[in-house]
């Protein structure tokens, strides 16, 4: 079957009163953006509280649904067939011709629902469903009606032309990208980060991405993976800046002059230190991390307490209630799980200490910093400015 429209539902913009607008307009340009380098010529607008994408010429129907299914702030999708008004008996033709190629199957139960926005065709809605069961009831005799809990509900809307459809394919929900800021995500090559920076997307914050690197400790074939898994939060997120630091001067020096048992929470401080640089350089209004409470060391409530003193930014932790197998059922469904389990580790993993401290003292904290006083500085200074920037598109 071709279908010649996508008409696209949302949900909880619906709600946003006199700012509807704004939150329509930001949706039809992310639905724009996803389809852009997607064969087919496409007109994407907004009419009567519904968004539209009207399809010229062939193009990939499943290639095009899910480049929608990514889209936040779209809760259903559905493919319609646009009908030529040439009469209500036509119409019935057309209808049960429409049902005869969607489902093979007839032994299903349905009901008809009709919306008549061109207020001068001669039948109203409720006689428009009437009539059009009635026709599908003739034509396939196994098919029943059910009006409170059909398999199929079959969608008649009437305008300029006339709309079908009945199927609807979940969208990814949430609001649209970049209507809630942008915030800075301190990325991994590990399970979580990929995860939280999906989560908060989904609530229309735009993201930007800060992940440290160790050279030689850490190989160039573990910063591809953090790019990999960039683009693939990048097809929910839209385009995302992603800082690159080197991070081995520091790491190193914190080694040399720390305790062991405190390495963890000291390079933690650090890093926030540093993506809290970038992010309010960038506009960003906030951090988020991967952070779920008592994962491990550095994830109980002393150690967040201890890397949330170094921030004036708010940090967001999406997963903080979250148990592992719930994030990996995420991963999952986001196709970040396989690219985070490759076995190349990042500077997380290199510099861990066999007994890291599990409830840092923060004044403790502060003073074993004080040791760093001759040359963090510096080094931080030139981690900022020797970072790399990649584009994730």
């Amino acid at each position: 079957m071709i279908f010649h429209t996508f008409l696209l539902k949302y949900g909880e913009i619906g709600i946003k009163g006199k700012n509807r607008y704004l939150f329509e307009d930001a949706l039809v340009r992310q639905v724009r953006f996803a389809l852009r380098e997607t064969d087919g010529e496409f007109n994407v607008y907004k009419k009567q509280a519904r968004i539209y994408v009207d399809c010229a010429g062939e193009y990939d129907y499943e290639d095009v649904t899910e480049k929608l299914k990514k889209v936040f702030g779209l809760v259903g999708i559905c493919p319609v067939v646009r009908l030529e008004d040439k009469g209500f008996d036509e119409l019935k033709k057309e209808v049960v011709s429409y049902m005869d190629e969607m489902y093979e199957d007839k032994k299903i139960t349905f009901k008809v629902e009709s919306r008549r926005s061109r207020k001068t065709y001669p039948k109203n809605s409720m006689e428009i469903s009437r009539d059009l069961g009635e026709a599908i009831l003739e034509a396939f005799p196994e098919i029943r009606v059910d009006v409170h809990h059909p398999d199929v509900t079959v969608n008649i809307e009437v305008r300029d032309e006339v709309y079908v459809y009945s199927h609807i394919i979940p969208g990814a929900g949430g609001m649209p990208v970049g209507t809630n800021g942008k915030a800075m995500l301190l990325l991994s090559g590990g399970i979580d980060s990929p995860v939280a920076g999906y989560m908060v997307s989904k609530r229309g914050v735009g993201i930007e991405a800060t992940y440290f690197h160790a050279p030689p400790y850490t190989s160039e074939r573990a910063k591809q993976k953090v790019v990999d898994l960039a683009e693939k939060v990048a097809k929910y997120a839209g385009p995302i800046r992603l800082h690159v630091v080197n991070f081995t001067d520091i790491q190193l020096y914190i080694y040399d002059q720390c305790p062991h048992d405190e390495l963890t929470i000291i390079m933690r401080r650090y890093m926030m230190r540093i993506a809290e640089r970038f992010a309010k350089k960038d506009g960003c209004l906030g951090l988020i991390t991967g952070e779920s409470i008592g994962q491990v060391a550095s994830q109980t409530m002393q150690s967040l307490a201890a890397t949330n003193d170094v921030c004036t930014l708010p940090v967001y932790r999406p997963l903080i209630g979250f148990d592992k197998q719930e994030i990996v059922d995420v991963a999952e469904k986001i196709d970040t799980y396989e690219t985070s389990i490759q076995p190349f580790e990042d500077c997380c993993t290199i510099f861990v200490a066999k007994h890291p401290v599990t409830k840092p003292n923060i004044d403790v904290i502060r003073r074993s910093e004080e040791r760093l006083s001759e040359k963090i500085d510096a080094l931080f200074e030139e981690a900022v400015r020797t970072a790399e920037i990649i584009e994730i598109k």
